[in-house]
């Protein structure tokens, strides 16, 4: 049941977790989250975790012609070719920013063709749970049912929806620091301070600012509060998953 704390800024706890009450609908931005089921970790190294990039990247275009396992078996002229294929096919959704926390992820995407969302979620969810398993001999689910949406309802809210998740690995004591959060690699933020994005599209955040910098501070800003806010989620909404 959601409890509502009038006098504390905007937070996405805000959200108190209420998904998918209403369609997804596309050219609309989400925030998803999915978690590990019995909250169990879902990597188990930075290879699992390299395969959950690389799952998220295959199936962004809306057709794709192989599974990922099969695509990894073909040779490589052939993977090459139908890579560049593959790119000039619609998309079904836009990764706008991400972050692979020890058992949980959490996604900000743009749905670019009906049901995308749906399509992508599905796809990566079980492409990603076949490898996990067959790598590590067990069977069964390996997310907690299916995944969790939030319509963005404003340009402000997608802004601090973004930084709510680039803070993640800062509140959840993966890295110690700022320093080490703008290098965390499990994350689009680093693409978002390079400039050579590889599969998030960072420009509906960033035209918001003046540069790249003025981004940084706006994360940097929001760091202690955001640590103190989860230490006080418990006051925000009681989580009964």
């Amino acid at each position: 049941m959601c409890k509502a704390i009038d006098f504390l800024p905007y937070s996405p706890y805000d959200e108190c977790m209420a998904y998918r009450l209403t369609p997804l609908t596309t050219d609309e931005y989400y925030h998803l989250f999915n978690r590990g089921v019995e909250k169990r970790a879902i990597f188990s190294d930075e290879r699992s975790k390299q395969r959950l990039l690389d799952t998220l990247a295959y199936y962004l275009p809306e057709k794709p012609q192989f599974r990922l396992s099969q695509f990894l078996n073909l040779a490589l002229p052939i993977r090459m070719h139908l890579a560049e294929t593959m790119k000039r096919q619609p998309r079904l959704v836009t990764i706008v920013s991400y972050v692979f926390m020890p058992n949980h992820i959490h996604l900000l995407l743009r749905q670019t063709t009906d049901d995308g969302i749906t399509a992508f979620m599905r796809r990566v969810t079980d492409s990603y749970t076949k490898y996990f398993n067959t790598r590590h001999g067990r069977v069964g689910p390996l997310f907690q049912g299916s995944f969790k949406a939030v319509r963005i309802q404003s340009d402000e809210q997608l802004l601090h929806v973004s930084r709510y998740v680039h803070l993640n690995p800062l509140t959840g004591n993966v890295v110690k620091n700022t320093e080490e959060l703008f290098q965390y690699p499990w994350s689009s933020l680093p693409e978002y301070m390079n400039g050579k994005s590889t599969l998030s599209d960072p420009m509906p955040i960033l035209t918001a600012f003046n540069s790249k910098e003025s981004y940084q501070s706006f994360l940097k800003d929001q760091a202690d509060y955001q640590k103190q806010l989860d230490r006080l989620k418990h006051l925000l909404f009681e989580d009964k998953a």
